[in-house]
Parts: structure tokens; sequence; C-alpha cells
């Protein structure tokens, strides 16, 4: 019997095709478990979107979850092998606590993740790839990249307080100037200290329009090599339409406590919220025992199925 594609719903229909992109760029399907170890998650709760995990006792007496994140399985049982690169892709489903209806709910995602040696050069593909899925959802999307270790470099040379950094990387998070301001105030950081930050902050857009400023701003050997990299992985990229459609936002801050240098989120036409978010997450490798670097994303498809689909998925 002939396969009739017009069964598929928008959801199979996106997967299929970005399981084909990943794959033929040599990425490995991986398959998870639908469940594991309660403890995985409990001690990288704040890794998770939502810190809410179904569990249950398995028979065994072992507190189990059904699975609420692929990243930190693909890291428990990935090889920790430093001097080389392994490419994996998938697509699961994950059960989080849904942001619209504030119950459980069945989320498929699908994403890949690099983990080993990771160079610039695999930080320009994974990039490309993660702005190729958003041009296979729609024709209107906007990829936004940051280094974050460019605006916490400033952070450094402003306070080396925890308490202060935290509130201070908030207000960077939402480009709150003026909570900086009141903050350095309260804590007497002079403004020639704060004021590298605050600029930083203020220039963001498409990527071949603030290089040349944010070279102005990014004074010192360490800043100007992060801004380096920065320029080698947008000039990578494969397609000249993709970084036309790449904005930079140092605004864009995951949390510290797990990620670091590059990180980006995407965004389509006719959905307010992100549909993809990745970065750097060698910090969450460091916390979990590994040698080994690691970048990767994920694509959100719980909104998906609202959008109109471009004509090659059809």
């Amino acid at each position: 019997m002939k396969f009739d594609a017009s069964v598929l719903s928008n959801t199979e229909r996106i997967l299929f095709a970005l399981r084909a992109l990943y794959m033929a760029s040599g990425y490995e399907k991986y398959t998870m478990s639908r469940f594991e170890e309660y403890d995985l998650y409990s001690r990288n709760k704040d890794f998770l979107v939502s810190d809410n995990v179904i569990t249950f006792t398995d028979t065994n007496g072992m507190l189990m979850a059904l699975k609420p994140d692929v990243t930190l399985s693909i890291i428990r049982n990935s090889r920790d092998e430093a001097d080389r690169l392994r490419k994996l892709c998938y697509d699961e489903s994950v059960y989080r606590v849904s942001k619209k209806t504030g119950s459980f709910k069945e989320i498929m995602q699908t994403g890949l993740e690099c983990i080993g040696r990771i160079d610039t050069e695999c930080l320009a593909e994974v990039i490309s790839l993660a702005a190729e899925s958003l041009g296979m959802l729609s024709n209107a999307y906007v990829l936004e990249l940051s280094d974050m270790d460019i605006p916490l470099a400033l952070l450094d040379d402003m306070t080396d307080s925890e308490d202060v950094r935290r509130r201070i990387i908030k207000c960077a998070g939402e480009r709150n100037l003026h909570g900086i301001a009141e903050i350095c105030a309260q804590e007497n950081i002079p403004e020639e200290r704060s004021l590298p930050l605050k600029r930083l902050l203020s220039v963001y857009g498409r990527a071949d329009k603030v290089l040349p400023e944010l070279e102005k701003l990014c004074a010192g050997d360490k800043l100007r090599s992060r801004l380096e990299r920065m320029k080698m992985i947008i000039c990578g990229l494969k397609d000249p339409g993709v970084r036309s459609r790449t904005e930079i936002d140092f605004s864009l801050i995951g949390d510290v406590s797990y990620y670091n240098g590059i990180v980006f989120r995407g965004f389509i036409d006719g959905i307010p919220d992100r549909v993809l978010s990745g970065g750097q997450y060698d910090r969450l490798m460091e916390k979990m025992g590994r040698r080994s670097n690691a970048v990767g994303f994920a694509v959100y498809l719980d909104e998906l199925e609202r959008i109109a689909l471009p004509d090659e998925l059809l």
C-alpha cells in the first residue's frame, strides 16, 4: 500500500524533515528510555525548564521519573571522551507543566547535541543547523545569538559579590539598564565600571550592523578574543541568508551555573514565545563530572500545530 503523507500532522511532518536534516549532517539518532532515575533530575532541577517532575516508585523501590528533559539523559548515557566529537540527534516526548494550562502535558521536542571536542567549526555548524531548522518552520524567522562570556567578563570588573552579580544578571537578561544603575548606586559601584556593560546591552540587532560597534566596546585581549570567535562563527554560517537573519543580543544570558559561551534562541513569525533554544553547557558537564564540552539545541513543537507550514513540508 502506498504511503499517504496527507495523514501526517504538522508535528510529524516537522519531525521527519528535521530528523532528515540532522542525519544528513552526520548526526546519529539517540533514543532514550521513557523513565530515568529521579536522582538525575533532582540534582539538576535548575537546569530544567520546569522543576515539576512526575515521579513513581519502581518495583525495586527506586524512585523514577517520567522524563522531563533529554539533554541530561544524553550526558548521563554518553561516554566521556574529551578528545573526540560525538554528534547526536533526537525526537522525544518530554513531560512538563504546560505554561498555558498549569498541568502536566506530553510535549514532543526534537534537537541535537554535540559532546566532546567543541571548536569554532562545530559551533558554526550547530548554529547553522538551528537556523536551517527555523527556516523549515517558517520563511520569517530570527535567530538571536550571544556569547555569555563577554557580559560576564565585564561583570567581573564590577563586583565579586555573588548576590550583586545575580541581581545584575537578572537585570541584564531583561535589558533593564535603570535597574543596573540602581544596584550600582546601592553597592557604591562607580559609573565608569558599570558603563561598559550598559553600553554592551544597548547594542543589539543584525550581526553585520552591530559588529563594528561592538569592536569599539570590547577593549582588552580577553574581550577581543571572545568577539573574534563570535565573528568567526557568524562568518562560518553556511548561507548568507542565515547571516542576515542572525541578530546579536547580549541580554541573552542563561543560568551561569550551567551555561557558558555561545547561547542562542529562535523565533518565528506568529508565535510570541521562542520555538528553539540552545547553547554551550560546559558547566553542566563539569557538574556531572565530565571532562567533555558540549553544545546543543532543542526545537519545541507544542506550539507548531497552529502555524501554516511552508510548501516544502506539505
